[in-house]
């Protein structure tokens, strides 16, 4: 559903291809039962390692017993964007906390008082680290927390009316969502009540993908540089494959850092 994964993709089948590797991939479609299943099948011989970023459920469950084995059993794997500390393996991960933060200071800078977050259910590593970016910068710029102006939204279902009951209920100048597809919903739900983007409320959305360019206006965006961070992650797992020194070395976490890029759905 993200565009972000398919840079990651790219970035990964880039770098494979380059070093003379085949790349096979799985969409486990946010399922732990799927994510074990395809683990299972490739690791039967078919594969050398797996670059991996956790399913939903698999987070929810904190299950990662199918990793472990495949690490007892000397295959190695790479996480990236969705991890966790229960795993010893290289990662790659981008700054979210301070990526988040950036976001809130440009808000303010621009005169935000109000400012909203719509994220996901805190078992996605990724939102958590972004929700904290956003209280740390809170507090930073003096601005006193207000619950009611963060939302939670379901990952798996339509969330117009949650999202068009938020904004019909809450005084907002600006509103950074925890993903492109949040984003671009709360600005057609904005811009349907009659508000003005970025005149009445601001908005910034992770993942610069195509949604983002061609909406209108245009989605200011956190970048998360997938294709950095794809080739990144299978440069560890192949210096991991082929370098027998390599076996006992200490593993990485490898942060990539995000950039802001600034459009029309913000005041600049």
């Amino acid at each position: 559903v993200h565009h972000f994964f398919t840079t990651v993709f790219r970035g990964i089948e880039k770098y494979a291809n380059a070093m003379g590797y085949n790349v096979i991939v799985c969409i486990s479609d946010e399922s732990y039962d799927k994510e074990v299943i395809n683990m299972e099948m490739l690791a039967n011989g078919s594969i050398d390692g797996f670059i991996l970023s956790l399913s939903a459920e698999t987070q929810k469950k904190n299950d990662f017993t199918h990793l472990k084995e495949l690490l007892d059993q000397g295959i190695p794997i790479v996480l990236f964007d969705r991890i966790t500390s229960e795993i010893d393996c290289d990662k790659v991960i981008l700054n979210d906390f301070e990526a988040a933060g950036d976001s809130v200071t440009h808000f303010v800078k621009a005169g935000a008082k109000k400012i909203a977050l719509i994220t996901t259910e805190n078992y996605f590593n990724v939102s958590e680290s972004r929700k904290e970016g956003y209280l740390a910068a809170l507090k930073l710029n003096n601005i006193a927390l207000d619950d009611r102006l963060i939302l939670t939204l379901p990952h798996d279902r339509d969330n117009t009316n949650l999202i068009t009951e938020f904004f019909q209920n809450n005084k907002v100048d600006a509103v950074l969502c925890v993903n492109e597809i949040f984003a671009i919903q709360c600005m057609s739900v904005i811009q349907r009540l009659g508000y003005t983007v970025p005149d009445d409320i601001s908005i910034i959305g992770f993942t610069d993908g195509i949604l983002s360019r061609y909406s209108s206006p245009q989605l200011s965006t956190v970048a998360q540089h997938g294709e950095k961070m794809g080739e990144l992650a299978a440069k560890l797992l192949i210096q991991r494959m082929e370098s027998v020194e390599l076996v006992e070395e200490p593993f990485k976490t490898e942060v990539i850092n995000a950039t802001l890029v600034k459009r029309g759905s913000t005041i600049n």
